[in-house]
Parts: C-alpha cells; structure tokens; sequence
C-alpha cells in the first residue's frame, strides 16, 4: 500500500537543477520566467500568462491539499535563477502511479541540459522512493517539441486520446499518452545520468 507521507513537499538536488516545493512567495520569479520567450503565446501549451500567474499557483496548492498533485518550481544551480514550474500530477495513491506534466521552463533554459536533469530528479523519486508501477507523461498532438523530448527520456507512446481535452482558446486537442514501468527504469536511469554526463 502506498505511503502518502512519501508525496510530502521535498527538495531534489540534481546536477544543473534544484526542485523547490512550489510556493505563493516564487510568483515574482515565475513571471520574470514566463516572460523569457513569452511562453504563454504557444498555442499548444497551457503555460499562464503573467496576471494569471498567481491564479495557476493559487490552483497548483489546492490539487497538493487534495492529494493529486505536488507541484514544484525549477532553478538553475549555476545562477539560483528560476527557470519555471513541473509537477506530480494525477496521483493514484493505491498503485501507485503519477503522470509528471503542468511543465514549462523558460526559453533561454531549453537545450542547456535542465529538462533532462529535472525529469531524471522527479523519475528517480518517483520510482526509487514512492514506488511507483508507472510514471506518464502526456502532451498535445501537435506539441512536437515535448512529443519528442519525452521519447528522448526513453518513455514509450501508449496511445492518442482523440479530442481528450480543450486548450485555453476552447479548442479539442488529441493528447498523447507516453509512459514509463518499474521495469523499465533501470535503462531509462542509465541513459538519462548518460546524456547528462554529456550535456554542457
């Protein structure tokens, strides 16, 4: 049976990342973050604006009171400058079983070896200290980008959900579900701590 005190707010200390438990006191930062490629204006992607900022936080805490999320903020150890928001989402506290997602990071962070290093921090805790079965990942359709960092991580397609979900703008986007098992972690460990002993 899984332990929910396992999911209480933690610190993971990566090689070019530290995840901090989210909080009200980061929403300046956030912001700063957001406007960096002003992310928002991607269509595909549900990242908040910055008046909305406070709201998505606001939202955020109240899913980890409830017990279905624990959301994170990301920052970049060389600097301490904060690079955006990740989370556990989705938890099934029986399984158990998590989707890791509400993910953005600010542009200038992309490519630099920090989304890799973050995934790898939340899928080790995941699978080494909550135990989980199965970690999932999900994304628009047409968000190429993030189709293609999650199979990078090693993860598997299981499948579209045809008209799974409305984007902001009131559209139906097909979701893509990916995964990863148990079983599966050893190998997806070794080549992420691979590609991050390459990364620069």
């Amino acid at each position: 049976m899984f332990l929910v005190q396992k999911l209480d707010p933690v610190t993971l200390h990566g090689k070019y990342v530290t995840l901090e438990p989210l909080e009200r006191s980061h929403e300046a930062e956030l912001i700063d973050a957001v406007q960096d490629g002003e992310l928002w204006s991607l269509w595909y992607t549900s990242v908040p604006r910055p008046e909305g900022m406070a709201a998505d936080i606001e939202r955020r805490l109240a899913l980890q009171d409830k017990g279905s999320m624990l959301p994170f903020v990301t920052r970049l150890n060389s600097t301490g400058e904060l690079l955006g928001m990740t989370t556990f989402m989705n938890i099934d506290h029986e399984l158990p079983r998590l989707e890791i997602g509400s993910t953005w990071n600010r542009r200038s962070a992309q490519g630099t070896g920090t989304n890799p290093d973050s995934k790898y921090l939340l899928l080790r805790h995941a699978f080494e200290t909550v135990g989980c079965v199965a970690v999932e990942f999900r994304t628009n359709w047409m968000n190429h980008q993030s189709r293609e960092a999650i199979a990078r991580l090693g993860a598997k397609q299981d499948g579209v959900l045809r008209s799974q979900a409305l984007t902001s703008e009131g559209v139906l986007r097909d979701t893509v579900v990916f995964s990863i098992l148990a079983g599966e972690w050893p190998a997806v460990k070794r080549n992420l701590e691979f590609r991050l002993g390459k990364a620069r």
